[in-house]
């Protein structure tokens, strides 16, 4: 029984896990919205970067709603005595739309900030508890790479993405940072479409554009430029996930199969033990049927009682497990009832052979064994 035991509670962690990840991965996905395209460019022809103009320009591009260009580059950040290594970006005004961003306190960056070149800066939830601790940074100066920045908001808490960490990251105005990290180009710019229905038309024209930009030399072996499209992310990752948490449940599923197999061995022993049990019972009247029912419900009850153990072993390590990782994990109803289901399987398949085997015993042969 412990074979089936742990062979329900595998399954139930493994696919319960793995459907808790998979909800993860796309709620972070869809939290940035199914209809933004990200381009990265890495040309490494004469032209290896777009001006700020020309990433603009995309945002009149018939389909496309907004376009939120980005440079960006890792600085030291000073604030009294605290000093951390932190990612910065320069964004424009749009970013916060495009990206799904949000301010938790203070304001977001304004379009006198970008044309004018502001230090001004907004910080991520994570930044402001390391530099600042229990105090508010708005209207506080820090130093970034030795140039003094006002804080003048901060960012709501947004977790851990595909592209690392939304809370521990500084932005500033985009003309701002390219003087800042000695960048003149916009390598990285975000698109949204209009609507979902409009992103494969946007991408289209990107891909026209783009690759009259930046030719393929012949010696690349990438393209210079890659375009990544949010529903089709959001598409390769549920397969992914589905196909891996497929895998581990099949895995798992191997030790219900190894606990089916030390059920026959005992139920074969029981046989051999009860043997003369079975005689008596043959010889007031038992027929082959009652004998065969009677060893089949000890191996159902064996699988059964298994299986429930194992549903409440492997529904309480998921959701912990989930704790520990940090997401949301909860348990289907069609996931305990395919495993219950299986081990109660389990129990009658493997226990038809040592049934039979006790039900085709003759009486007489029966009551003669020690």
């Amino acid at each position: 029984m412990l074979g089936i035991v742990i062979g329900v509670a595998a399954v139930i962690s493994l696919v319960s896990i793995g459907q808790g990840v998979t909800q993860s991965v796309t709620s972070q996905v869809n939290d940035l919205g199914t209809n933004l395209i990200s381009v990265s460019i890495q040309g490494r022809g004469v032209k290896t970067s777009l001006t700020l103009d020309e990433a603009m320009a995309y945002g009149e591009k018939k389909g496309v709603s907004a376009v939120a260009p980005v440079v960006s580059g890792m600085v030291k950040v000073r604030y009294a005595n605290v000093t951390d290594t932190i990612s910065l970006e320069g964004i424009t005004p749009d970013y916060e739309t495009v990206r799904n961003f949000s301010v938790a306190s203070g304001r977001f960056l304004l379009p006198i900030d970008i044309d004018y070149g502001q230090k001004v800066a907004l910080i991520g939830a994570e930044t402001a508890a390391n530099l600042f601790g229990e105090k508010s940074p708005i209207g506080e100066m820090m130093q970034v790479n030795g140039t003094p920045f006002r804080v003048v908001g901060v960012l709501e808490e947004k977790g851990s993405g595909m592209t690392g960490s939304n809370d521990d990251k500084i932005l500033i105005p985009i003309r701002t940072a390219e003087r800042l990290v000695k960048n003149k180009g916009v390598q990285m710019f975000y698109v949204q479409a209009e609507t979902s229905d409009t992103v494969d038309q946007v991408v289209s024209q990107l891909e026209k554009d783009l690759s009259s930009k930046f030719p393929k030399q012949e010696d690349d072996e990438y393209e210079p430029y890659q375009i990544f499209n949010q529903k089709e992310m959001l598409s390769a990752v549920g397969t992914i996930t589905s196909t891996l948490t497929t895998a581990l449940a099949g895995i798992a599923g191997i030790s219900l199969l190894v606990g089916g197999i030390g059920i026959m061995n005992i139920m074969l022993v029981s046989v051999s033990e009860r043997t003369r049990e079975i005689g008596i019972r043959k010889a007031i009247g038992a027929k082959r049927r009652d004998i065969l029912i009677q060893f089949l419900i000890e191996s159902i009850l064996l699988g059964g009682i298994g299986g429930i153990i194992g549903l409440v072993l492997g529904g309480s390590g998921a959701v912990s497990l989930g704790k520990l990782m940090g997401i949301d994990v909860s348990v289907s109803l069609g996931t305990a009832g395919f495993a219950f289901i299986f081990s109660v399987a389990v129990g009658v398949s493997f226990g038809l052979f040592p049934a039979n085997k006790a039900a085709k015993l003759k009486p007489i042969e029966a009551l003669r064994m020690d």
